[in-house]
């Protein structure tokens, strides 16, 4: 099976761009529904299998064949077990640094990704490229607060700050060779079969995962449902964005030309600091404000990149 042409290069970025803000508004759900009583792992739990349940049901209706293609079962199995790891990681260092620290540290994933594609083959990244990524990045430490975050929690203690950015990190490089591995080793695989495949693993790990903990005690409460309505509006916003934003995304990753536009995805954050001050007041400081303006910069310059490295 051939692959399938690339997009041109304003649509995938555009697509990239509208899965970011997807996974940002993904975050504000979230926090309604842990806020009014949603456990950690039911969150994950109806968001992966409600999304393979719908996966199943737009691969039934397009009739194609449940059976992955002959080489690919291994390769699927691996991106179903990366994604649950990606999870566990950034939950992992959400619960030990500020939030903001741990999206930071996450968000060098595009960077991650295009050394790893270079690594194995691909084209290196051009100078005006790889200054841009520098902006970018430069842009999230300043929106998300960095410096400061940082001191605060250098204060708090030290060894959980260390611990903490490295799981971020840890989850970053995870997702970034999962990345890899969907453009370039699955890309005979249809993406609602690839997308069903692996919110299916991802719910199954969790699943398996999110019990033994429950019952050993480690994530207390991982397992309540909401307590009132804002926590069941929440868990379905958040389970409808993070399902949309999964399922475009890894659906239509092969021809997103990921090397060159994951940057993009860099908006996430971005966006969670403007829909926080939109609708849960939260205030914005200028540095805040100028690497918003940095990171939207970068993005916008990186699109108007030449074709050649």
């Amino acid at each position: 099976m051939t692959a399938s042409p690339l997009f041109p290069r304003p649509f995938a970025l555009g697509t990239l761009l509208l899965i970011g803000v997807c996974f940002g508004s993904n975050h504000i759900a979230a926090r309604l529904a842990f806020d009014h009583g949603t456990g950690l792992v039911t969150a994950i739990l109806m968001r992966s299998g409600l999304t393979a349940v719908a996966l199943l049901g737009v691969v039934l209706w397009l009739r194609l064949p449940l059976r992955p293609p002959v080489g690919s079962r291994r390769w699927l199995l691996a991106l179903g077990l990366l994604i649950a790891l990606q999870s566990l990681l950034l939950y992992s260092a959400v619960a030990r640094i500020p939030v903001a620290l741990a999206l930071l540290a996450f968000n060098t994933f595009p960077v991650l990704y295009a050394l790893l594609s270079w690594a194995l083959g691909g084209r290196p990244p051009s100078r005006r490229a790889a200054a841009l990524m520098g902006l970018i990045l430069l842009g999230l430490a300043l929106a998300l607060d960095a410096p400061a975050r940082l001191g605060l929690a250098a204060d708090a203690g030290g060894p959980s700050l260390a611990l903490g950015v490295a799981l971020a990190l840890g989850g970053s490089l995870v997702f970034a060779v999962a990345l890899w591995i969907t453009e370039h080793r699955l890309p005979a695989v249809p993406g609602p079969l690839r997308s069903l495949c692996t919110m299916a693993l991802v719910c199954l790990a969790t699943a398996l995962g999110g019990l033994v903990a429950g019952q050993a005690g480690l994530l207390p409460g991982a397992l309540h449902w909401p307590a009132d309505g804002l926590g069941w509006l929440g868990l379905l916003l958040l389970t409808l964005l993070y399902g949309c934003a999964f399922s475009v995304l890894f659906v239509l990753m092969p021809r997103l030309e990921m090397a060159r536009n994951a940057s993009a995805l860099n908006i996430e954050p971005i966006a969670v600091l403007a829909l926080g001050w939109l609708l849960l007041d939260q205030a914005l400081r200028a540095p805040q404000v100028l690497g918003a303006l940095l990171v939207v910069a970068g993005i916008v310059l990186l699109a108007r990149t030449g074709a050649k490295p």
